[in-house]
C-alpha cells in the first residue's frame, strides 16, 4: 500500500523551529517529486514547497522563500521540511504529498496523487 506520513508538528513560539518528516512506505520516494502544502482554517490549501527527483532542484512558495528548506534522506526514504523563523500565519494543518511526475512543475492538486494524513503546526505565544 502507497503511504505517505507526516510527523513533527507541534506548537512552537513567534521565531521558532519546526522540522516535519514525510516519510514514505510501498514505493521508493526517490523517484517521484515530492510537494508540501498547508491549509489554515477557513482558507484553501496551498503549495509551498517541492523538490524534484530528476535534478534535486527546490521550489519554495514567496510565503516561505528564505525561511523554509526541503532536503531528502533517500536511505529512510523521508523528505524533511526544516521551518525557521515561524509566523502566527504559518499556523495550519501540514501535508507531504506525491507527484505524479519526478519534477516539479507548480502546485496543481491534480499532479499530486497520494497525499499524508497532515500534521498540525502551531505558532503562538
Amino acid at each position: 500500500q502507497l503511504q505517505l506520513v507526516e510527523s513533527g508538528g507541534g506548537l512552537v513560539q513567534p521565531g521558532g523551529s519546526l522540522r516535519l518528516s514525510c516519510a514514505a512506505s510501498g514505493f521508493t520516494l526517490d523517484y517521484y517529486a515530492i510537494g508540501w502544502f498547508r491549509q489554515a482554517p477557513g482558507k484553501e490549501r496551498e503549495g509551498i514547497s517541492c523538490i524534484s527527483t530528476s535534478d534535486g532542484s527546490t521550489d519554495y512558495a514567496d510565503s516561505v522563500k528564505g525561511r523554509f528548506t526541503l532536503s531528502r534522506d533517500n536511505a529512510k526514504n523521508t523528505v524533511y521540511l526544516q521551518m525557521n523563523s515561524l509566523k502566527p500565519e504559518d499556523t495550519a494543518v501540514y501535508y507531504c504529498a506525491r507527484n505524479r511526475k519526478t519534477y516539479c512543475s507548480g502546485y496543481a492538486m491534480r499532479d499530486f496523487i497520494t497525499w499524508g494524513q497532515g500534521t498540525q503546526v502551531t505558532v503562538s505565544s
